[in-house]
């Protein structure tokens, strides 16, 4: 595969709106992705109506394949997960994965009962439909794998934007989880992220962006956009001493195994 893959990213948030102008920025940033080498993309859901957008925005024609998954964020904890249960069970075309789900103790938006409660059934919905698990997890691990070790890790489960330590790091590789780096990886205050990025099998890597957030160095402070993966992968690839064609070409069929994606 001589090509990126976007891995995560959430592309509706920003331009999932019906004026023109925002129609045309979508189209311009789908095109300037696949000028960077981009062919693809999965965009996440978060709640019911990033979900929803996110199922209809991969209908629409663009330059580089989009994918979707639906789910909750740890954010969201509290709202009811039936409707997006309902999403993820009509199988839509081009859905691929639940989530992004999981514990987030740093923001604590919601409650920690409610977080628990809903990633384990969040994990619960990707076992049953055989869907990768995009997990979000952050100052949560301890917490996050006593659930996984609880309910099971679903075969194809990824842990995005990894913010963790090489201690945090290693217990996700143990448990199967593969591991995606985002911009973070390239902030200066991100020494020990950088140490567990040199830990990650190549066949166990993804690389994303997490737009419109989290923008790599040197465009930290703009908007993020997917054709920013290359960014993030040719610094990737320059820290572990990695060829970036060699970088490029194993995340992009990691990516592509976890989510199912055609070959």
């Amino acid at each position: 595969m001589n090509y990126w893959i976007d891995a995560h990213c959430h592309l509706q948030d920003r331009f999932f709106d019906s004026a023109p102008d925002a129609q045309v920025a979508l189209e311009a940033t789908l095109a300037r992705a696949a000028g960077a080498g981009v062919e693809r993309a999965v965009v996440i859901g978060t709640d019911l109506e990033s979900s929803a957008q996110a199922l209809a925005l991969v209908r629409r024609e663009s330059p580089i394949e989009l994918y979707a998954t639906v789910g909750l964020h740890p954010h969201d904890a509290a709202s009811d997960l039936g409707p997006v249960a309902a999403l993820a069970r009509e199988g839509a075309p081009r859905l691929v994965g639940i989530g992004e789900c999981g514990l987030d103790y740093f923001y604590e938006h919601s409650a920690r009962d409610a977080q628990r409660a809903s990633f384990a059934a969040q994990l619960g919905l990707a076992h049953e439909l055989d869907l990768a698990l995009v997990i979000h997890a952050r100052d949560a691990f301890d917490d996050l794998f006593d659930i996984l070790d609880s309910e099971g890790v679903p075969a194809r489960t990824v842990i995005h934007c990894f913010t963790g330590t090489p201690v945090d790091v290693d217990g996700c590789l143990q448990r199967g989880c593969d591991v995606s780096i985002s911009g973070v990886v390239t902030f200066k205050n991100a020494e020990a992220l950088r140490e567990a990025t040199k830990l990650i099998p190549l066949d166990r890597l993804h690389v994303e962006t997490d737009s419109p957030f989290l923008a790599p160095v040197p465009h930290r402070g703009r908007v993020n956009e997917p054709s920013f993966v290359s960014v993030v992968g040719e610094y990737v690839a320059a820290l572990r001493g990695e060829d970036v064609a060699l970088v490029r070409d194993q995340t992009s069929k990691n990516t592509a195994r976890l989510f199912k994606l055609p070959l």
